[in-house]
């Protein structure tokens, strides 16, 4: 029962919601309608902290307040209507989005009079996810040139692998790949238990160890170079803004294009001549 009671104290905490409103939901859904003081009582919440929140309960929906004979009668509503502050959230949610579309629109060109080098590090896998996020800021249609050495959901997950497949098929973003056998392995390993969204432009060819030897991914677009290692441990990686550099290297891409092999699907083998 007590993990039960974590756990619905824990979801609230997640919406934003003060600790004692869990607890006074808790209290009126155990011990039925109170007023003030047997709130007060089955809660352990002070009457003068009930009476300071009381409008943010109320803004809840989880809690019904009656006046009956000048005093204040408290209710559990159903939980599920929590849905409404889901929603208002949602919206909220969506607001913001499309204020931070306009805020990049106006702060973009600014970027674009800035040094025209610039170099970024990143760490950890939420500093890999931000680099892989960065790449949904190209324009619509444009291509990402890659050398991979893993596939990027084992690291990232399905969750953040989706809305970046989703993000990028919006934007109707061209993806082509270089992959090795480490890339196939990781590939086919994820795809036996996991399924996820694909990207809908996306080809790849494979390079045998005796062409080229891949130890870590690279990705190409527009003026950026990304290089990614998470090998041994270590999960960093570096971003370079530098449009002569990212010419260089989708140029040394190329070169390794034509040589490579076409495979037969997302994680096939090479195709056979």
């Amino acid at each position: 029962m007590e993990t039960d009671l974590t756990a619905i104290r824990t979801y609230f905490s997640k919406l934003g919601l003060l600790p004692e409103i869990a607890d006074i939901y808790l209290a009126l859904h155990a011990y039925g309608p109170q007023n003030i003081s047997e709130l007060a009582r089955h809660s352990g919440i002070e009457r003068t902290r009930i009476y300071r929140i009381i409008e943010q309960i109320k803004s809840t929906h989880l809690v019904e307040v009656e006046t009956h004979y000048k005093r204040s009668v408290f209710k559990a509503a159903p939980i599920m209507n929590l849905q409404i502050l889901l929603s208002k959230k949602e919206q909220q949610v969506n607001e913001l989005q499309q204020e931070l579309k306009k805020i990049h629109e106006v702060m973009n060109p600014l970027a674009e009079r800035s040094a025209t080098t610039k170099v970024q590090f990143y760490k950890g896998i939420d500093g890999v996810k931000q680099m892989f996020w960065n790449q949904t800021r190209a324009k619509d249609g444009s291509a990402n040139y890659s050398i991979l050495y893993e596939n990027m959901q084992g690291r990232t997950q399905s969750a953040f692998f989706n809305r970046w497949v989703e993000r990028c098929n919006d934007k109707k973003l061209v993806f082509r790949g270089l992959i090795c056998d480490n890339f196939v392995k990781t590939q086919q390993q994820w795809y036996k238990k996991k399924r996820n969204e694909r990207l809908a432009d996306w080809e790849s060819r494979y390079v045998p160890e005796s062409l080229f030897s891949i130890k870590h991914s690279t990705v190409v677009y527009e003026d950026v170079v990304s290089y990614f290692n998470w090998k041994d441990g270590e999960v960093f990686g570096v971003e370079m803004y530098n449009q002569q550099m990212a010419d260089s290297q989708r140029q040394f891409f190329k070169m390794l294009w034509d040589q490579a092999s076409p495979v037969n699907d997302l994680i096939g083998p090479p195709k056979k001549d």
